[in-house]
């Protein structure tokens, strides 16, 4: 436990700031794991997941959640995925 006055506001300043990371982290994974499963459904909706996640990312980035670069891999990673299903031929 903390002995000095700044070692406690520390304590509680990493608290409050875990618990955001950790709310702000379940949030974008929601977001992906939404878009993997729209990949079943129609290009057009999982444009719109697309969209969500990525702008989840971003903003996870931007207040340095997550690693810029892991934004940017992630975002890449999906940007394939919808490319793929967008220029998948139509099964007959």
């Amino acid at each position: 436990m903390p002995h000095t006055r700044s070692a406690k506001k520390n304590l509680r300043k990493s608290t409050k700031r875990r618990l955001h990371n950790r709310r702000v982290m379940k949030t974008v994974k929601t977001e992906i794991k939404a878009f993997q499963a729209a990949l079943d459904g129609p290009a057009d909706a999982l444009r719109t997941q697309f969209n969500l996640a990525c702008k989840r990312l971003d903003k996870a980035a931007a207040k340095r959640v997550v690693h810029p670069n892991l934004a940017a891999r992630k975002k890449s990673q999906l940007a394939r995925a919808l490319h793929a299903k967008q220029t998948a031929k139509p099964a007959t």
